[in-house]
């Protein structure tokens, strides 16, 4: 689904109100009208194809991914263990009943999460809001202490953890 700004819907309206206005003046226009609609209507049938035998419309990247190509899924267990940060900081991460245990020790000291996967990442409940946990390099970790490291997992902008 598009995601439009507000100026881009604003603009959208007033075209369709320009266009409303000027086809009820004139029956021919009405007529361009209903062609405008049957091509958007082709254009979206375009988008689809027949899958297999049982003649149902489908749409062409749904039906990408239910195939047998498709991506294989995420296991955060590859992330289990210590993931160490700046100044004595680390992220550790264990498998827990539903789920996965996680201890982030900050200048404040450890405290302990529960954790689950949601798509290609973690998410938990931190202090009312809900955090995500993603892979990524030092860079992206926007910390300079981990410019350097390539195999890391980031919380927040400068809040990240590396394995060396």
């Amino acid at each position: 689904m598009p995601i439009c700004t507000d100026w881009q819907l604003e603009t959208i309206a007033r075209c369709n109100s320009y266009r409303a206005a000027k086809n009820a003046s004139s029956e021919a226009r009405m007529t361009t009208g209903k062609w405008q609609v049957l091509g958007v209507a082709v254009l979206l049938l375009a988008g689809c194809h027949q899958q297999g035998n049982e003649g149902s419309m489908q749409p062409a990247a749904a039906a990408a991914t239910s195939t047998a190509g498709r991506a294989p899924e995420f296991n955060a267990d590859q992330w289990i263990g210590r993931w160490n940060g700046p100044e004595g900081t680390y992220l550790s991460i264990t498998k827990s009943e539903g789920g996965y245990a996680l201890e982030i020790a900050d200048l404040d000291g450890p405290k302990p999460y529960a954790a689950k996967t949601a798509g290609d990442h973690l998410v938990f409940d931190r202090n009312g809001k809900t955090e995500s946990i993603r892979a990524t390099d030092g860079k992206q970790t926007g910390m300079k202490w981990l410019q350097d490291k390539s195999n890391c997992l980031t919380i927040n902008a400068g809040e990240g953890y590396c394995r060396d």
